[in-house]
């Protein structure tokens, strides 16, 4: 009896039930066509900028899925500079990652050029510049042998290992790859969604190097996937939504290559994770027009170069808080420079300090009121014990925790306000009154941080 479908008698001879993915297919290539339409109707750069997060998220979204972890901007960088997108970069890629950028965009770019032996090489040898996995050497740009023995997917201790999958042996994949390929290159009457869904897993099933195959297939996928747009411009990403979820993916994978040649539950799980990638793309699309609203608000600032870049990488999601030592960084300035840049930044209502904590003072990036008024809302919690009680008598116990708790309570209509969808026309002025009620309760917020509300309302943001 036959252990995987490549064993099967009539391998690789897939096939599914029309009728089961008729409603999701319809789904899927409504919201795609709606989203296409709507980031086509973005300015140029807006439209340049979706593109650039949605390829950075599928290039390290990819490798996450396999356990790598990939320097955010490093890959945006490289990205950019291919796309010929000057985002002022501030740290050369290193040539794994320039590898990774370079496969993802000859699939998604250069669509409609015939998937070949020679192309999935080149893509290999890119991925793996040193010619070694990790600290193993493998064999690179080339089909995988049996030296090793079988290549197969293991997980569990030494000694308790737990067989996920076993590849076809090594002899058969010029074999098993051409049928592939040919079917791929001929576009033969089958949607390129499915299509998509279908070229993933007969790759990896193939699973013909000795790695790499895993982000070889979703490069495949997003190949596939541009075919069916006829756009080499990318607006989601499939990987970070696989990446969320993992467990998932690798279940039916197994499932379906232990099963038989119905597969029917992997396209169905395909186009549901394909559906559920699109509403990661409305997120890329909030963050653009973020980005883009935060910028128009400050057109007439006389910010310097430094400045710039590093609200750039505020804005495009800098891991971890910013101190004057990482600005510093960031900036290749001196520590002086980097505390005069925060300071003017400080002034301008753009940065806010952060509650206190630790040993260096943080900082926060100001884009919207909502973002002024939560931090407002933190600093009341942090300080809700330093308010001023009237008069030489000594409060009580419970008058204190009273008081605190009137505080608190404040501070969560300051938090509430921040998501009020109305903020612009009324919010400013029940904010102001919450800061009566304050001053009542002989609590004064940080005045800065105040003045940061007003800023950004004035501002229109």
């Amino acid at each position: 009896m036959a252990t995987y479908i490549h064993d099967l008698k009539d391998w690789p001879k897939f096939r599914w039930s029309h009728e089961a993915l008729a409603a999701p297919l319809a789904a899927v290539r409504f919201r795609q066509g709606r989203l296409i339409e709507r980031m086509e109707g973005l300015g140029f750069q807006l439209r340049a900028e979706a593109v650039l997060q949605s390829l950075t998220e599928e290039v390290l979204k990819s490798s996450e899925i396999e356990g790598e972890v990939l320097d955010r901007e490093q890959v945006r960088s490289s990205i950019a500079r291919r796309l010929g997108m000057d985002i002022g970069a501030l740290a050369p890629p290193d040539r794994h990652v320039e590898g990774v950028v370079e496969m993802t965009l000859d699939a998604t770019q250069n669509y409609a050029e015939a998937l070949t032996k020679e192309r999935l090489f080149n893509w290999h040898a890119a991925l793996f510049p040193t010619g070694r996995s990790g600290m193993t050497k493998i064999v690179v740009g080339a089909w995988r042998t049996d030296a090793s023995g079988p290549m197969q997917v293991v997980s569990g201790p030494s000694g308790r290992e737990h067989v996920h999958y076993e590849a076809p042996a090594a002899a058969r994949l010029e074999r098993e790859t051409r049928p592939f390929l040919a079917w791929f290159n001929s576009n033969e009457g089958i949607d390129p969604v499915l299509g998509a869904a279908v070229a993933h897993l007969w790759f990896v099933t193939i699973h013909p190097f000795e790695d790499g195959n895993g982000r070889m297939a979703r490069a495949i996928a997003d190949m596939a996937l541009a075919r069916s747009e006829q756009s080499p411009r990318r607006f989601y990403s499939m990987s970070a939504q696989i990446r969320v979820e993992r467990n998932a993916y690798y279940d039916i994978l197994e499932a379906t290559q232990k099963g038989d040649l119905d597969i029917t539950p992997w396209i169905e799980w395909f186009l549901g994770c394909l559906n559920r990638a699109f509403d990661g793309a409305e997120v890329i699309l909030a963050s653009v027009l973020r980005k883009a609203r935060f910028w128009d608000a400050h057109a007439e600032a006389q910010l310097n170069e430094r400045q710039r870049a590093v609200l750039n990488r505020l804005l495009n999601g800098l891991e971890g808080k910013l101190t004057s030592s990482k600005y510093a960084a960031l900036a290749k300035s001196s520590q002086d420079t980097a505390s005069r840049d925060i300071d003017d930044l400080l002034r301008r209502r753009i940065l806010v300090k952060d509650v206190g904590g630790g040993r260096s003072t943080s900082y926060s990036l100001i884009v919207t009121t909502a973002n002024a008024l939560r931090a407002v809302a933190q600093y009341i919690r942090a300080h809700a014990d330093n308010s001023v009680w009237e008069g030489a008598r000594m409060p009580s116990a419970e008058e204190v925790a009273d008081r605190h708790q009137m505080i608190g309570l404040l501070a969560d209509r300051i938090d509430a306000l921040a998501e009020d969808s109305r903020m612009r026309e009324v919010a400013y002025a029940e904010f102001e009154v919450m800061l009566a009620e304050l001053q009542q309760q002989g609590f004064f917020p940080d005045g800065q941080l105040v003045s940061a509300v007003a800023f950004a309302r004035q501002r229109g943001q």
